[in-house]
């Protein structure tokens, strides 16, 4: 565009853009309603630049010597597509507080820098755009989708107080730093508010204070750091609010988020760490396949376990092998016991009715062999009842005049144990109704025998 074509504001950004200096209209041009921020609905338009007149400058725009050029550009209304897509552009482009027209494109372009925070727009298209700096979406409100699928990000990518009314598109980008979403709005009922599958990020995915409406997708993310939802209100009601399948983070952060609406996919997912209450959980989560080391806040097992419950898929054993792991490797075996036993109970439902039946037995003798106290108790009983019994009706003598003295305790404990012969069993015979009583200690002592041993061998082999 020849220079004779330019408007006065054309010429001046023209004459600021060769030597790198900032252009602010807004001193000028105030706004009665103008307001900070996202939300710049009272702002009245600034003057008016066209999309064309920047293009050409971008692009054909001869360079003095020693200056370095850079667009700084405050306040004003681009009129027309701003179409840069494919175009490769070796300065800082900084279009801040703009309002723009029409819907901007950036599809494979490479630039230095790009900062459009604050600005207006109706869509941002860049899909596989090149930055060797930093993207600056701060504050921007954006009407229609945001489209950045396949960028690659040498710096930072902020986008703190972005405000989206539809899609948000970061899949497979490449973020050599941070992604910063702190008190993004995104909204899109029914559709993905944020959808970052397969994003690679170098240090922090900052979502803290994220208002979305629609479907979180982080499928596939690797993140360098930590994955931040503090204070998040996520919600899409029907549908999944929160997909984190797939994922490598070193942690997960929920802390304080309000209850999430909606399904969540953690499924196959690897962190070091997770932080966050069980109330923010909602009714369907799937886990199986998920992989952390602790768990925060520290809680007791009963505070966890209800969550494993709310599995779609039903009952995941690794679920209940991971969290008794996470116990057990903060030391708290007893936390980690009462989730296998837990594990178990959950694992009788699904069995038929003969083996449930022998899950109870179990179960109630020795809590598959988690719980070792209990089968002490039990063992106490009945040889309580069986010293007192025969104590009381002495059985009498197999052989007159042979074997051992009569002792209560020890013929009880002789009926009771299957492995140990004391001689008493063998040396008196009991009649009437102690007669069944000893076929009812014998019975007893064989199923705790099983019980024990067959607890205590898959108690072994959860350690």
């Amino acid at each position: 565009m020849e220079t004779a074509d330019l408007t006065p504001l054309e010429s001046r950004i023209r004459y600021a853009f060769q030597r790198g200096e900032p252009v602010d209209v807004r001193p000028e041009h105030p706004s009665p309603g103008a307001t900070s921020g996202a939300d710049r609905s009272g702002d009245a338009p600034g003057p008016s630049v066209r999309a064309a007149a920047l293009r050409s400058l971008l692009l054909s725009s001869p360079v003095e010597g020693g200056q370095i050029p850079a667009l700084r550009l405050s306040g004003v209304t681009v009129a027309g597509q701003l179409d840069l897509a494919y175009a490769e552009i070796p300065y800082q482009v900084e279009l801040r507080n703009c309002d723009f027209d029409m819907p901007v494109e950036l599809s494979a372009a490479r630039l230095r820098q790009l900062d459009l925070r604050g600005s207006r727009l109706p869509s941002l298209t860049a899909t596989g755009l090149r930055i060797e700096g930093d993207l600056h979406l701060a504050d921007c409100r954006v009407s229609g989708p945001v489209q950045l699928a396949y960028a690659r990000v040498e710096g930072n990518i902020s986008a703190a107080r972005l405000w989206a009314e539809s899609e948000v598109h970061l899949e497979a980008v490449q973020v050599s730093c941070a992604l910063d979403l702190e008190d993004a709005r995104l909204h899109n009922p029914g559709g993905h508010a944020l959808n970052a599958a397969s994003i690679n990020v170098g240090t922090v995915l900052n979502a803290g204070g994220l208002d979305a409406e629609g479907k979180v997708r982080l499928t596939g993310a690797r993140v360098g750091g930590w994955i931040s939802f503090i204070e998040a209100r996520l919600r899409n009601p029907g549908g999944v609010a929160l997909g984190l399948s797939s994922c490598e983070a070193r942690q997960l952060t929920l802390r304080d988020a309000v209850p999430i609406e909606g399904d969540v996919r953690l499924h196959y997912s690897t962190f070091k760490a997770i932080e966050a209450d069980p109330a923010v959980w909602p009714s369907s989560v799937r886990l199986d396949g998920l992989v952390y080391e602790s768990l925060s806040p520290r809680l007791p097992a009963a505070r966890r376990l209800p969550l494993l419950e709310r599995d779609p898929d039903g009952f995941v054993p690794h679920s209940y092998d991971q969290l008794a792991h996470s116990y057990r490797g903060a030391g708290e075996d007893g936390e980690a016991r009462t989730v296998l036993l837990a594990a178990q109970r959950r694992h009788r439902r699904t069995m038929a009715w003969p083996t449930r039946m022998w899950g109870h037995v179990q179960d109630v003798t020795v809590g598959y062999g988690f719980r070792p106290a209990r089968a002490v108790t039990w063992l106490l009983a009945l040889m309580l009842v069986g010293s007192l019994a025969y104590g009381l009706h002495e059985p009498q003598r197999a052989e007159a005049g042979k074997g051992p003295d009569f002792n209560a305790l020890v013929y009880a404990a002789d009926l009771l144990l299957p492995v140990v012969d004391f001689g008493q069993e063998k040396a008196f015979t009991p009649t009437g109704v102690h007669q069944w009583l000893a076929y009812l200690l014998i019975a007893a002592g064989w199923v705790f025998a099983t019980t024990a041993a067959a607890g205590v061998t898959r108690s072994l082999k959860r350690q």
